[in-house]
């Protein structure tokens, strides 16, 4: 077994457990915390359960092919277009999702006033609509004749044909699909710091119903470090799989090995990052992960305290009945005529 396909297998093993963990505590946080759904919180719910499903269908197919070193599936094998048809539903529809989340916070960041007016519910649910339509879409053209699927040795995973005569569904794919919105996100969040830098300078006043106050530039060099840091992940996981593509694309060839695997495993890895950098770094989602967390534990200590005074109770009814019952091999009627002989004698 090459050593690429093992070294695979473990980041990619260690992505799928990062990825379900990390995407059933942010579900399980929205779901237990009513503060956190907000109009626009499907939205995240979507990318969160694109994450999720990721990291238990499509990272596992590639944890096996490396292992079982795979070398081909038939032409027309439902395995491989089906695999390959989910990987890029949930890589849209993810990473679609997730741009519509940013344009969510850049809009209550940089339009706070407007914000409600902008961003209701039923705009959110028409352009999660409108996600998955163009996802599903998008995903079903290979099956159609407008590219075409077939696996990839060098990325153990069944994947869109990266070849010159499928270049219109791989321009379509990479540039409408995952450039675009990769350049909005880093765009906004670009913007988001410049405005944070700007607040830094002048200083700022909060107010509220009962008083003013000043807000720390500390804060804000907080949230200028985590947009930076979701800036660089972005870049980091995407680019490399992109230029891959691109090569293959426009000069027929197969990218090294090495190479092409690294570059798969980062934007699965995407999966496992998500719930971490785009929810969890923010001060209301760890609020809401700490009341959590304490939930959790109160009904853990609740039904093992009932448990050990269940125990308890049991215990000393057993002791008791086992004292009061009589012998069972002692008949009735011999006990009761031994008693007054019993007596006689002690007297």
């Amino acid at each position: 077994m090459q050593w690429t396909a093992v070294v695979y297998a473990a980041l990619m093993t260690g992505s799928s457990i990062c990825s379900v963990l990390g995407n059933l505590l942010l579900l399980l946080v929205v779901l237990l915390n009513r503060s956190l759904q907000t109009d626009t919180w499907v939205l995240k719910l979507s990318f969160c359960l694109c994450d999720l499903a990721l990291g238990i269908s499509t990272i596992p197919f590639g944890i096996h092919n490396s292992l079982s070193q795979v070398k081909s599936y038939p032409t027309k094998s439902a395995t491989c277009k089906g695999s390959a048809f989910l990987f890029l539903l949930l890589q849209l529809a993810s990473i679609h999702s997730l741009t519509w989340v940013t344009v969510d916070k850049f809009r209550e960041i940089c339009f706070a006033l407007s914000y409600p007016v902008i961003f209701t519910a039923y705009r959110a649910k028409i352009i999660l609509a409108m996600v998955w339509v163009y996802s599903i879409l998008n995903a079903a053209l290979p099956l159609f004749g407008f590219g075409s699927y077939v696996y990839s040795e060098t990325k153990f995973l069944c994947v869109p044909s990266f070849k010159p005569s499928s270049i219109a569904f791989n321009m379509l794919f990479m540039v409408v699909g995952i450039i675009i919105p990769i350049v909005l996100m880093c765009s906004m969040y670009g913007y988001i710091v410049y405005i944070a830098r700007n607040q830094v300078r002048r200083g700022t006043f909060v107010c509220n119903e009962d008083h003013c106050f000043y807000v720390p530039a500390n804060n804000y060099f907080k949230s200028s470090i985590v947009m930076v840091t979701t800036i660089v992940c972005l870049l980091i996981c995407w680019l490399p799989y992109i230029v891959i593509c691109f090569y293959e694309t426009l000069t027929g060839k197969e990218s090294p090995q090495p190479a092409s695997a690294v570059a798969t495993w980062l934007v699965l890895f995407t999966s496992a990052l998500n719930p971490w950098i785009n929810s969890m770094t923010q001060m209301r989602y760890r609020a809401a992960l700490r009341k959590t967390l304490n939930k959790i534990w109160q009904m853990f200590e609740y039904f093992r305290k009932n448990s050990l005074s269940q125990c308890t109770t049991i215990q000393p009814r057993l002791e008791s009945n086992s004292f009061s019952s009589p012998a069972p091999s002692v008949p009735p009627a011999l006990q009761t005529n031994n008693e007054p002989q019993q007596e006689l004698t002690l007297v």
